[in-house]
């Protein structure tokens, strides 16, 4: 294991978190000894240190399995390439990767006429079909930051999730922006609603039925130079969207007489990224697929736990290179994990059968990579801590493709 300089000082480029969303780059990371995990420098967050504690371990010397059974990393793959080779209807779950790998995963996709969706694909969607259905304002991290004066928080403090939102948002500086929690008046639904309602004036604020702390809200909200209405899509209920064009129908409406602007705070375990990536080389975002008819997007019939309730996928590949969790469903289906090195022990856990599992390298801890950030205006890269000696979930989807393409073609002749 050969470590890498991860410490922020000064003419040094400062690590990049990988482990949520926001990718901070302010803080460090100092090597322990062998077997110990590193420790997180310049930050407190617990999300980072919980997860660098899944990473004390000696990767390198874990082996891929096949139905229960080490094996070498050349027999993992050639009885994955059989298995997907062989799907009528393979999906593609987790999608916990980066760039390099959602790139190799898109193009084994279309090899295979796979339907992806990420290990969070309804908070995900809640966003996404919004965006479709009615459009949207959405701003940056850096701009809430210099010129945000009023933040709302539509589905309740975002700290327990996003530990350094509000750091880096500049909150509790001397110039930071005031925040707020949207009181709740019935439901979420309901109280969105109300507020779309009162902003744009179809409520008056003396209205006997209107709650005192929205119409105050409604008001502070028209008298910010620039108000920021933040949410997490992983909060929303089923339906979601729904909350979603009421957010984006207030922003609408605040920015006829002044600034506003949305902020979604998701897409972990690299959803965010992989979305991206599938959108720019196909037009499409997730919950789609290359099939008989082409190109096809269905954000509803192509939902993971629909097509696994319903037995409509034959071959489940999922992909988890963050960490341990998520974790693949337990279906009785054959499984194809590439995964955290320490989610051997789950997979060991579940029938043997039919599954291949190959342990990959973290992106931001033993290999380099690049990931979006939240606001998805940023590509951030990813430096090493060190070398595990583990293949990168690219590196091993790119021999995944070659050796389904190879086996397709010994089929034909």
């Amino acid at each position: 294991m050969t470590p890498v300089d991860a410490s922020a000082q000064p003419g040094q480029a400062p690590w990049t978190c990988p482990f949520c969303p926001l990718l901070c780059d302010s803080f460090g990371v100092e090597l322990a000894p062998p077997g110990t995990p590193p420790r997180l420098t310049g930050s407190e967050c617990p999300r980072a240190r919980s997860a660098l504690a899944a990473f004390g371990g000696a990767a390198a010397t874990e082996r891929p399995r096949l139905d229960g059974r080490d094996c070498d990393l050349d027999t993992a793959l050639a009885a994955a390439a059989s298995l997907l080779a062989a799907s009528r209807q393979p999906l593609f779950g987790g999608l916990g990767t980066d760039v390099a790998g959602a790139r190799a995963l898109y193009a084994l996709a279309c090899e295979t006429g796979a339907i992806c969706d990420p290990a969070r694909g309804p908070a995900l969607m809640h966003g996404l079909r919004a965006l479709q259905d009615r459009g949207g304002f959405s701003t940056t991290l850096a701009e809430v930051r210099t010129r945000a004066d009023l933040i709302v928080c539509m589905t309740g403090e975002p700290t327990p999730r996003y530990p350094e939102f509000f750091r880096r948002c500049g909150v509790g500086g001397p110039e930071g922006a005031r925040t707020e929690i949207l009181p709740l008046h019935g439901d979420l639904f309901d109280t969105v609603a109300l507020l779309a309602a009162l902003v744009a004036g179809r409520l008056a604020a003396d209205d006997a039925r209107v709650p005192a702390d929205l119409a105050a809200l409604s008001e502070r909200l028209h008298a910010a130079r620039y108000a920021v209405l933040v949410y997490e899509p992983g909060c929303l209920p089923a339906h979601g969207a729904l909350i979603v064009e009421g957010i984006q129908r207030i922003v609408a409406t605040l920015n006829r007489s002044t600034r506003a602007a949305s902020l979604s705070l998701g897409g972990d375990d690299g959803a965010a990224t992989v979305n991206q990536v599938f959108a720019w080389l196909s037009g499409l975002p997730l919950r789609s697929r290359a099939g008989p008819a082409g190109l096809e997007h269905e954000p509803l019939c192509f939902d993971a736990e629909r097509l696994l309730a319903d037995g409509a996928v034959d071959t489940l590949l999922w992909v988890s290179s963050f960490g341990p969790e998520p974790g693949p469903p337990p279906v009785d289906l054959p499984r194809i994990v590439l995964g955290h090195p320490q989610m051997r022990l789950q997979q060991e856990a579940m029938p043997p059968r039919e599954l291949v599992f190959i342990p990959v390298s973290t992106p931001g801890i033993g290999s380099g990579g690049h990931l979006f950030r939240t606001d998805g205006s940023v590509l951030l890269p990813l430096r090493p801590l060190y070398d595990d000696g583990l293949p990168s979930v690219s590196d091993v989807v790119r021999r995944l493709t070659q050796s389904v393409q190879a086996l397709r073609r010994g089929l034909a002749q």
